[in-house]
């Protein structure tokens, strides 16, 4: 059954059986792309969840790491009370494949999905786990201070097909803060390798100076004096650049070095990491829909981006764009 606890399965079974039954039978793809498993290549994000309640100790592992990775971080009720409002409203809208459980998110045949920001108006269960009690506690504790979320919920409905590209999300959201801004990784039910979940570029944060010109732009952007311009100003067209680092994470791997890092994720689990980290998703090669919410926290004493705050953030509308001559 899909939410059976897959942590405990994986931590039973051990990550290198579990990977070398990847590496026996087939590996991971993202973008299309098969990643290279080895030691030196692929691996497992290391669980940071002993250190809860010592916000030092959590601040220096974000330093080493860029990312913590919190196994059982919320209660599986709280999210699988989120989940079930979404795929309630995707179950009416006849995405589900009838006759199925809709908590198993079943697509229906022929259709697709990716980004459905709007299911999360009006998601109280969502918002509760996203905005209130211990996801702002903690956040509030790591930053030692008062925090703020960004209002604007990025939620995935992900259908079967190829993942996200590597990018960092600096690139999205950088005209605020752009150091004591973080990331929150949420999946909405159980999501294991195969369904598509994060990974994790390890080292990546540190790779600032050979990163500087991609950091340095800004994906709503645009050149009043190109191609593209017209078309942006009319709202024909989205962006120049879709902020993507690469399209292909195994070459961008051998460059930056270190280790695609990911696990079984399960309902629950949380995944928090800096603007500078590199991450990207692998393929989506099951029947099911993975659903996973992006959201952003820093010190509420730092100014925000004006694109994510507000009862109705701008986002990557026309009135977010900035030209510039090129």
């Amino acid at each position: 059954m899909l939410f059976t606890n897959l942590s405990m399965v994986v931590k039973k079974a051990g990550w290198q059986d579990w990977r070398m039954k990847m590496t026996e039978n087939m590996a991971p793809t993202s973008i299309g792309h098969r990643l290279e498993i080895s030691d030196k290549t692929f691996g497992e994000l290391r669980e940071s969840s002993r250190l809860m309640g010592n916000a030092g100790a959590l601040r220096s592992r974000m330093e080493e790491d860029g990312y913590l990775f919190l196994r059982g971080f919320f209660r599986c009720e709280a999210v699988l009370a989120a989940r079930a409002d979404i795929v309630a409203r995707l179950e009416k809208e006849g995405l589900l494949q009838p006759g199925t459980d809709p908590m198993e998110a079943i697509i229906r045949e022929g259709r697709e999905s990716t980004f459905r920001a709007d299911l999360t108006g009006g998601n109280a269960a969502l918002h509760r786990l996203l905005y209130e009690g211990r996801m702002i506690e903690f956040y509030r504790d790591y930053f030692g201070e008062p925090v703020r979320h960004f209002d604007f919920t990025w939620l995935r409905v992900v259908s079967p097909g190829k993942g996200t590209s590597p990018h960092c999300d600096m690139v999205y959201m950088g005209r605020g803060t752009r150091e004591k801004l973080l990331t929150a990784w949420v999946p909405i039910g159980d999501a294991p390798l195969h369904v598509g979940g994060l990974m994790v570029l390890e080292g990546s944060h540190r790779q600032s100076e050979l990163l500087r010109p991609y950091l340095k732009r800004d994906v709503d952007t645009y050149c009043v004096n190109g191609r593209h311009a017209a078309d942006i100003e009319a709202g024909r067209k989205s962006w120049e650049w879709d902020g993507s680092l690469s399209r292909n994470p195994v070459t961008l791997r051998q460059k930056l070095g270190g280790r695609w890092l990911t696990t079984d994720f399960a309902a629950g689990d949380l995944l928090t990491f800096t603007m500078h980290t590199v991450h990207a998703s692998t393929d989506n090669r099951s029947n099911r829909l993975r659903l996973s919410s992006d959201s952003r926290y820093q010190p509420a004493s730092l100014p925000a981006d004006e694109r994510w705050i507000g009862e109705k953030p701008i986002g990557h509308e026309l009135a977010g764009k900035r030209g510039r001559i090129c």
